[in-house]
């Protein structure tokens, strides 16, 4: 079945464009963006999400803050009735921060994520339905995304997946305590949310999720609100630059994938674009600098938990 794809001034936003424009590969990108992102899903990536055991989303709440959170379930939860929408059979994890909130035509990112394989899809959307059964999103942009930095993991879904603790904790804070600073310090995987909306009806603006990955240490806490980490080498779209460049809301999540963790946070992104640290930092083309305003750590919030099986070959020219 063939799909028309609606034609439009371009896949990027302001934002987007004057980074790539800073960094001297606009024209170049854009020749080749204008073919490899969609306004509608193609059979393999509808295939591929509907085998997914999790997914990542990135959502603004009431107050205009980013949040990177997760849903989950057994591989079949998500499903696509046709091509251009996803329907989401899960309800937000315990703890969740933005999920159970978000009003019908609100802007959603998505990250389609197998570990197992390091392959990942991305849809930037909106919020078509969200009731007790789920919600769906409606899909203005799609496209697939590297393998690059993925640490390859094995996902075991939990026996007592429907049991929430009602003695869990959920710890808020507008800072880090030793237990999340541990996590960060150690963690070798990140989810980073972004958001840019200035017209509506423009397909280039919404929200983003986003992965970055590392060798465990490349995130560095500088203080109990604030770290910084290395960018590398990507596919040069510079959705989550440019986003900040034009609105430094950014949300985090870091998930433990020993036992089950997740801490989310939100604040304010900058990017580093020079510099001593980033010239001593193999394979760093810039760093991005985040400060917390915000911070749950939920205990054993995720249904499942990750085997590790080897680090992204990308990560051998990078440094620590």
């Amino acid at each position: 079945m063939a799909i028309e794809q609606s034609k439009t001034d371009g896949p990027f936003h302001r934002g987007e464009l004057a980074v790539q424009e800073r960094l001297g590969v606009r024209t170049e990108v854009d020749l080749f963006a204008r073919r490899a992102i969609r306004d509608y899903l193609p059979e393999q990536h509808r295939t591929f999400y509907a085998g997914l055991p999790f997914l990542l989303l990135g959502a603004v709440d009431r107050h205009g803050r980013p949040w990177a959170s997760m849903v989950a379930g057994d591989p079949g939860f998500i499903t696509s009735p046709d091509h251009r929408r996803l329907d989401i059979a899960a309800r937000p994890l315990y703890g969740d921060p933005v999920l159970a909130e978000i009003p019908v035509g609100a802007d959603l990112g998505v990250l389609g994520l197998e570990p197992a394989t390091r392959r990942r899809n991305r849809i930037a959307g909106r919020v078509d339905r969200n009731d007790a059964a789920g919600f769906s999103i409606l899909v203005d942009q799609t496209f697939g995304n590297c393998p690059q930095y993925i640490q390859a993991r094995h996902v075991e879904r939990l026996d007592d997946q429907g049991h929430v603790d009602p003695n869990r904790e959920v710890r808020v804070s507008d800072r880090f305590d030793q237990s999340v600073t541990a996590l960060l310090t150690a963690a070798d995987t990140l989810f980073i949310a972004t958001v840019f909306r200035q017209e509506d009806g423009v397909p280039s603006q919404g929200a983003d999720v986003s992965h970055r990955g590392g060798k465990p240490g490349f995130v560095r806490v500088e203080d109990d609100r604030t770290f910084i980490f290395p960018d590398f080498p990507g596919n040069r779209y510079f959705n989550t630059l440019g986003n900040i460049a034009v609105n430094p809301r950014a949300g985090f999540l870091f998930p433990d994938f020993l036992n089950g963790d997740l801490v989310y946070m939100t604040g304010e992104a900058e990017v580093v674009w020079d510099g001593q640290s980033i010239e001593g930092y193999e394979g760093a083309e810039r760093f991005v600098r985040f400060r917390a305003e915000e911070v749950l750590h939920v205990e054993k919030s995720m249904p499942f938990r990750f085997t590790f099986d080897s680090y992204s070959p990308s990560l051998e020219r990078a440094g620590t």
